[in-house]
């Protein structure tokens, strides 16, 4: 099962570095088919991807670093560079929106004349590429390959908008498609870039993962074992994927070590069934005096 999982995380790591060196390429084409177009489609969409390499670039050495198990200095491992690495791409992405937009805006009230033709050329070719990026990097499981994949998805639903206005243009004249689809392609993806950057701050300031109500979670023990009480219960994930519980269980006095034995069997079960494999229990007899003034919480 480990063999399997490295196995995985290194066909990942490779899929990504292929990922980078066709995006990085493609990004070069780009700038230079948006300037002699004079599509600022074109190079919104080019920026985009210049930033979706770097993205990748960080992602290929921080997914390969992450993989590096539990050491003196990082006692969790390196699981949360992955997670990193889902950061610095959403930032430069947002970033390169903004400005974007700052050139973009402008253009909506001064359309100038584009190439329709060399749009259609760069837009079969943008197709290809994402295309290709995207089946490479489908199945991702953690929050760094699943920001990666999005945005390389939405390049790719950017360049199908880009032919489809080509199309348009080489029939009718209407400047003002390119920088209008422009704007649009960069609110999309400003919209769902920073819908991800929430989930990976929400990560990082330790919030309880998605889906998990800590309430719910502490009835449900008391119900469906011996405890008679549970407080100071805490849930957090380590990059999105492993998600980690500490908790205080508060016990009948009589009870043998067997008891506790099996309690904790227990409430690693439960918890196991609620997508929490890592488990710290904090076993209190009934009389035992708490040093915490909030036992009762």
């Amino acid at each position: 099962m480990s063999d399997h999982h490295h196995q995985h995380d290194h066909s990942a790591v490779g899929n990504i570095k292929f990922a980078f060196f066709l995006n990085l390429s493609f990004s070069i084409i780009e700038i230079i088919g948006g300037l002699l177009t004079n599509s600022m489609a074109i190079l919104s969409d080019a920026l985009h991807d210049l930033g979706d390499s770097i993205s990748l670039a960080v992602s290929w050495y921080l997914e390969n670093f992450s993989q590096q198990g539990a050491d003196e200095d990082f006692s969790y491992g390196y699981a949360r560079f992955s997670l990193l690495g889902a950061l610095i791409n959403s930032l430069v992405l947002i970033l390169g929106s903004f400005f974007i937009l700052s050139e973009v805006i402008p253009r909506l009230f001064n359309p100038q004349t584009v190439h329709p033709e060399g749009m259609l050329f760069l837009a079969i070719i943008g197709i290809t590429v994402n295309g290709i990026s995207v089946l490479k990097l489908r199945g991702g499981s953690s929050l760094n390959k699943e920001v990666v994949s999005w945005h390389l998805m939405e390049d790719l639903l950017g360049w199908t908008a880009v032919l489809i206005v080509s199309i348009i243009l080489i029939f009718k004249s209407i400047p003002i498609l390119d920088p209008l689809l422009s704007l649009l392609i960069n609110i999309y993806i400003l919209y769902n870039v920073i819908s991800k950057l929430k989930r990976v701050l929400n990560i990082f300031l330790q919030g309880v993962p998605g889906g998990i109500d800590i309430k719910k979670l502490q009835q449900k023990l008391v119900e469906q074992t011996e405890a008679l009480a549970v407080h100071h219960t805490h849930v957090w994930t380590l990059e999105g994927e492993k998600n980690f519980l500490s908790t205080h269980l508060i016990i009948p006095d009589q009870f043998s070590k067997e008891d506790i034995i099996k309690l904790k069997s227990q409430v690693k079960n439960l918890m196991a069934a609620e997508k929490i494999d890592h488990v710290t229990v904090e076993i209190e007899y009934k009389n035992e005096n708490c040093e915490d003034k909030n036992c009762d919480a």
